[in-house]
């Protein structure tokens, strides 16, 4: 039985590089995420690293770039929390020192506000009335959310919600 993958299809190094740098242009990528599929298409070696640094090179690879619209992305469309966010990036194998200037990089009113409107769009669908146990699952929620403890706490009382 075969798998859905391509085992070893491209064997010379200028298909590999077109591949590849067709795969970096369809959406940013990470240098561990197009390493592993260079690995999955064959390439080894010397040849894999000539081909991630021309990827370098010519600007279709870039970790910086990538960090940054990974945070942006993930924070205005999915609505997570920096600490998610950096959990996602170093799963993705980028340095520290560039996830925390994507990190960085997200504005601060923009997250409070995002935060404060999650906090307030479940407390809405929330059924307890024990106010105690409101908070433990809003907290727990946007904990979740992967948001920051004191930040949660600064948006329930913004909100009213503490």
């Amino acid at each position: 039985m075969k798998s859905g993958k391509q085992e070893g299809a491209i064997l010379d190094k200028k298909q590999a590089l077109a591949k590849a740098e067709s795969f970096c242009v369809y959406q940013e990528r990470s240098q561990k995420e197009v390493r592993y599929k260079l690995v999955e298409w064959g390439m080894r070696g010397d040849e894999l690293e000539e081909i991630l640094s021309d990827l370098i090179t010519n600007n279709f690879l870039n970790e910086e770039r990538f960090a940054k619209s990974y945070a942006s992305g993930k924070f205005n469309i999915k609505k997570w929390g920096r600490v998610k966010i950096k959990q996602g990036l170093k799963l993705k194998g980028v340095p520290d020192r560039i996830l925390q200037k994507a990190l960085y990089s997200l504005d601060d009113d923009d997250y409070m506000q995002t935060l404060e409107n999650l906090a307030i769009k479940k407390d809405n669908t929330l059924t307890e009335s024990n106010p105690l146990k409101r908070k433990y699952k809003l907290m727990t929620y946007l904990q979740g959310r992967g948001f920051e403890n004191d930040l949660i706490l600064l948006a329930l009382k913004a909100s009213n919600l503490n």
